[in-house]
């Protein structure tokens, strides 16, 4: 049994929304600590990881540990009805999770059904990063949209005095070289230089949950997946994306 409430219901669409851009479904592991998530998306060249706290909630009520299975997509539909001012609890009833949006006078309540997930991700790639990026959300997402505009992917090489982005297609080509003294970089580490080429339609996805004024984490090693994460308030969403080789 479980009864958890978010005192602004978009707060939890909002997160939401950053694993549906991947996923149609997966386990919400419900412990004292928090709920968390771990999943491939169906191509299984992507995953998730999602961690959010239970301080993150204005009640938050676990009598043990449990695991339930949902269609995330149809979660991410039912959250995205949710009104200005409204509370959100969740419950466990009768095998179904019941949702429910109190406002001002009015009650409103879903259940959707428990499912049994196809398969359960437990772990997350053990992968030893050579670098590490801390860019500014918002002007990752317009560079991703500008390589979209000649490509159907992105290659990101981390230096230790530089982050450079090169996009390649028929229609052209894009280069922009980032140093550390700039705008968009926060942060970068390098032990040595990684280099690796990814899906943009993947990537576009990744980032576009990401709020404003908030940074992302890159960590690159050459020809392995890449390690994108951001904060959505206390929650912490982190992706990883298997590179792009070309046959």
């Amino acid at each position: 049994m479980f009864e958890l409430k978010i005192d602004n219901a978009k707060y939890w669409r909002d997160c939401v929304e950053s694993i549906v851009s991947l996923i149609d479904e997966g386990s919400f592991n419900i412990s004292k600590e928090g709920i968390s998530l771990k999943a491939m998306d169906p191509s299984g060249i992507s995953m998730v990881s999602f961690f959010m706290p239970s301080k993150a909630f204005s009640k938050f009520e676990v009598e043990k540990a449990t695991s339930i299975g949902l269609n995330i997509e149809n979660l991410g539909k039912v959250l995205s009805r949710a009104r200005d001012d409204e509370v959100l609890v969740m419950k466990d009833a009768d095998s179904k999770l019941l949702i429910e949006f109190i406002g001002k006078g009015v009650r409103r309540r879903y259940k959707l059904p428990l499912i049994d997930v196809r398969k359960n991700v437990d772990k997350e790639p053990n992968v030893q990063f050579d670098a590490n990026v801390e860019v500014a959300g918002e002007p990752l997402k317009e560079i991703i949209k500008d390589a979209n505009l000649i490509s159907s992917y992105i290659s990101f090489k981390a230096a230790k005095d530089s982050f450079t982005i090169t996009a390649h297609g028929d229609s052209g080509e894009l280069e922009e070289v980032h140093e550390p003294d700039g705008n968009i970089i926060k942060r970068l580490e390098a032990q040595k230089a990684a280099e690796a080429t990814f899906n943009l339609e993947y990537l576009e996805n990744m980032v576009k949950s990401c709020p404003v004024g908030n940074s992302i984490t890159m960590s690159l090693r050459s020809n392995e997946p890449i390690k994108m994460s951001y904060n959505i308030g206390d929650a912490v969403i982190t992706y990883y994306l298997a590179p792009y080789m070309e046959s």
